[in-house]
C-alpha cells in the first residue's frame, strides 16, 4: 500500500457519539472475539468517561488509546490500544483493536497497527508488544502478522469469552532499534 488511508490519533471528546455508534453497530461482530462488557459500555456517557480517563492513563504512562480513521473522509473507523504498560527491565504492552466491520479486509488496520507499533517504539520506546487473537479469528491474526508480529505461542484457556475459556495466539515484535 503507497499511500495510506487511514491514521490514527487521541481520541477527544467529540469522539464519543462515533464510538458509541461504532460499538453498538458492531457489538454481535466484537462478542464473537472479545470478552462481554457492560450494558453501559454501549452508551456516550460511558464512551465520553473512557476518552477522559484515557488521556490521564496516558500522561501517567499506563494507557495509550487510539482512534483509527479513514482519510477520504475523516470517518472513525476503529480503535486502538496499548495496555498492560511494563516499564523497567520489560518496557513491554500489549495491542488490542477493533474494526467497523464493515471496514474488515481493506488493509485500514494492518495499516493502523504500523503506525501505532511505529509510536510505541520511537516515541514512547517500547521493546517489546505483543498482541494476542482468537485462532477463530484468523484475520486479527493476519492483521498482526503483516504489521510484523510473530507467532510465538498459544496462551491456553486464557480468556473467557460467552462463558467459555478458550486459548489464544500470542504474537509479538520487537524494537528494531534494540537489536545491537
Amino acid at each position: 500500500m503507497s499511500q495510506q488511508q487511514v491514521y490514527i490519533r487521541f481520541p477527544e471528546e467529540t469522539d464519543a457519539q462515533q464510538l458509541t455508534a461504532m460499538y453498538k453497530r458492531n457489538r454481535g461482530f466484537f462478542e464473537t472475539f472479545s470478552p462481554s462488557t457492560p450494558e453501559e459500555y454501549y452508551t456516550e456517557e460511558y464512551q465520553l468517561q473512557s476518552i477522559v480517563k484515557g488521556k490521564a492513563d496516558r500522561e501517567e504512562d499506563h494507557r495509550y488509546a487510539f482512534v483509527v480513521c479513514r482519510k477520504e473522509d475523516e470517518r472513525l473507523i476503529g480503535h486502538i490500544g496499548l495496555t498492560f504498560v511494563v516499564r523497567g527491565p520489560l518496557q513491554s504492552c500489549m495491542i488490542g483493536y477493533s474494526l467497523d466491520q464493515a471496514y474488515n479486509g481493506k488493509g485500514y488496520m494492518t495499516e493502523a497497527v504500523k503506525q501505532v507499533v511505529r509510536y510505541a517504539f520511537e516515541k514512547l520506546h517500547f521493546h517489546r508488544i505483543y498482541g494476542e487473537a482468537s485462532p477463530r479469528n484468523p484475520g486479527s491474526i493476519r492483521v498482526l502478522e503483516k504489521a510484523g508480529f510473530h507467532k510465538e505461542g498459544i496462551s491456553r484457556s486464557n480468556v473467557k469469552i460467552n462463558g467459555v475459556w478458550e486459548d489464544h495466539q500470542v504474537l509479538a515484535i520487537i524494537n528494531p532499534a534494540d537489536d545491537v
